[in-house]
């Protein structure tokens, strides 16, 4: 497998983290997106709107984080845990993986655009996004190790990401005690990744 994507990116960290809790080799190509590769002619021909992450997997080749982690739940997990199909299991999952492409995409994720690499969103109504969201995960989270309680599935890896560097975009986790400890919980899942942090991050205080 070959993954195409940003080691500063929480789309591509979501995929490079499931690939290793799932312990599946694959070669990382690295895209510069300031220097424009995500629009050179190759990379278009591997994702037409020119996002990270794809992957390559034999003849597949697939564009869409949260997509790339159903794929490969569905493909490479014999167990069903990371995909359950149990009718509420299954919505919970869909939920949370809305929620990556929805309000952490909109939230943490745009905040953290904005104070790491400067790009011109706004950035009140990003933290203001990731606050309420926060708020919600907060309650959700209560007396739950993971997103499903004590198994850990794609919902997790898809929100994980950007939530943990939400710092590095000015939104403190310090008043959400239960997200921390579900971050702690993910961080010590065999073969855990970390994501590489911004200059921001490396600056600041973790929570």
């Amino acid at each position: 497998m070959k993954l195409y994507g940003s080691p500063l990116s929480g789309h591509t960290h979501r995929v490079r983290l499931f690939l290793s809790l799932l312990n599946l080799p694959y070669e990382f190509v690295q895209i510069d997106m300031r220097a424009g590769e995500n629009r050179s002619p190759a990379h278009l021909a591997r994702s037409p709107f020119g996002e990270i992450p794809v992957l390559e997997d034999g003849d597949v080749t697939l564009a869409d984080s949260t997509a790339i982690l159903v794929y490969l739940a569905s493909k490479y997990d014999d167990s069903g845990r990371w995909l359950p199909r149990e009718p509420l299991a299954a919505a919970t999952v869909q939920r949370w993986l809305s929620n990556a492409s929805g309000k952490i995409a909109y939230g943490p994720c745009v905040a953290r655009l904005v104070v790491a690499f400067g790009m011109p969103f706004d950035h009140e109504r990003a933290k203001s996004i990731a606050a309420r969201l926060f708020d919600a995960l907060e309650v959700e989270l209560a007396g739950r190790r993971f997103a499903l309680g004590d198994q850990p599935s794609i919902a997790d890896v898809a929100a994980f990401s950007y939530i943990e560097h939400a710092p590095e975009g000015g939104v403190s986790l310090k008043p959400y005690p239960n997200i921390r400890a579900w971050l702690a919980n993910v961080r010590a899942l065999p073969g855990f990744v970390p994501m590489t942090a911004t200059a921001c991050g490396l600056a600041s205080e973790t929570y």
